[in-house]
């Protein structure tokens, strides 16, 4: 299948492939540096059917974010204001108990919960969340608050990190979200996401949590003040990480949208970015079971072509989402299950509904519920 990239300028790099060698850092950079996006297509596609095969992903998940009041007001974000400010929100526990009373009976087996750094919340507000919707979706599996809220958590209500997490494990906590990323580089990290927790962090938060047992997902923020080199060391640095814990689920590029933020003068990604960002990312992260491609961010009709690029993930239903369509994403909220199945079957792959840990709910092609593989 590779043969003909034998002799071209990615000739090296698809050797190693087919091999099943570990690409390194200079071979990101040419991926990321070549304009032969049929052919890193190849080479991705190539290493996500030896990986995974044919089954494609998607859940039926329900995003709850629970305030947009948040400490940080980073450059890259749209969302987060100050409390005093208009439109500024932080949801009761009965309001969130409401939008989880919506979602019964719907098949729901996620939801997501993510939102801003709000210092007028106790650790309780968090613990009594998470018992909640448990409570009337006694069946999903809850993902919620990523690495920079588990570090602001953390800080005000004083207790370590390991605390924080089994607590929230004891309420309901299941799994953490991969956001607060960004991109690792500490210099660009300073002019996006100046008051952030570091990368170093990040990272700490994540193998802790895998140390004590959850999963988590990882992320990548693109198309903004990164050169290629960041992209690269940022998969880098998950691929170490997942080298020592295993502890990731997916890995998901996510692209960046500057609307309504401080970083509004520069243009929205590509799509040949967004389908290299997908197809390099299954390339270097060779430890990474799934690659996702979030239709929210890039569009359902570039996340269907990326499934030629690497990707075997569609992400879910979501129904609601603040965080991107305040920075100006025109994609909708909600896809139903009947869009992923044409999406994925148009593009010849099998259809599979999934749960958070990638147990499988059903399969399209006439198979019977089983563990995925």
């Amino acid at each position: 299948m590779l043969s003909c990239l034998e002799g071209g300028p990615l000739g090296d790099i698809a050797g190693k492939v087919a091999a099943g060698r570990r690409l390194n850092r200079e071979d990101g950079v040419r991926l990321w540096e070549s304009n032969d996006l049929i052919s890193i297509g190849l080479l991705s596609d190539y290493a996500r059917r030896r990986k995974v095969g044919d089954d494609v992903y998607f859940i039926n998940n329900l995003h709850i974010n629970h305030t947009n009041v948040c400490r940080n007001l980073c450059e890259l974000c749209a969302y987060g204001k100050k409390a005093s400010d208009p439109g500024a929100y932080t949801l009761t526990i009965g309001e969130i108990a409401s939008r989880a009373e919506k979602a019964r009976g719907l098949g729901v087996t996620e939801v997501h919960i993510v939102g801003g750094l709000n210092e007028n919340l106790p650790f309780s507000y968090y613990e009594e969340m998470l018992r909640t919707v448990k409570e009337i979706l006694p069946e999903a599996h809850l993902q919620a608050f990523d690495a920079v809220e588990i570090d602001f958590i953390s800080e005000v209500s004083g207790l370590s990190l390991e605390e924080v997490l089994l607590r929230l494990k004891a309420a309901g906590l299941g799994s953490l979200p991969g956001g607060g990323a960004e991109i690792f580089d500490s210099t660009v990290r300073k002019r996006i996401c100046s008051r952030k927790i570091s990368a170093a962090r990040w990272l700490e938060v994540h193998e802790t949590a895998h140390r004590l047992g959850f999963r988590s997902n990882a992320t990548m923020l693109y198309g903004h003040l990164e050169s290629i080199e960041n992209r690269v060391d940022h998969l880098l640095a998950l691929r170490e990480l997942q080298d020592r814990t295993g502890g990731f689920l997916s890995f998901i590029p996510l692209a960046f949208h500057p609307v309504n933020t401080s970083l509004a003068h520069l243009p929205k990604t590509t799509g040949v970015t967004d389908l290299k960002a997908l197809a390099i990312a299954r390339l270097m992260l060779d430890n990474f079971q799934h690659i996702k491609a979030f239709w929210i961010m890039i569009t359902p009709g570039v996340a269907q072509v990326a499934l030629s690029f690497g990707v075997n993930d569609l992400d879910g239903t979501v129904r609601e989402e603040r965080i991107a369509h305040e920075a100006g994403a025109e994609t909708a909220q909600y896809q139903p299950a009947e869009t992923f199945l044409r999406m994925i079957r148009e593009a010849g792959r099998i259809p599979v509904e999934r749960d958070t840990l990638y147990n499988v709910v059903r399969r399209y092609d006439g198979t019977l519920p089983g563990k995925s593989r």
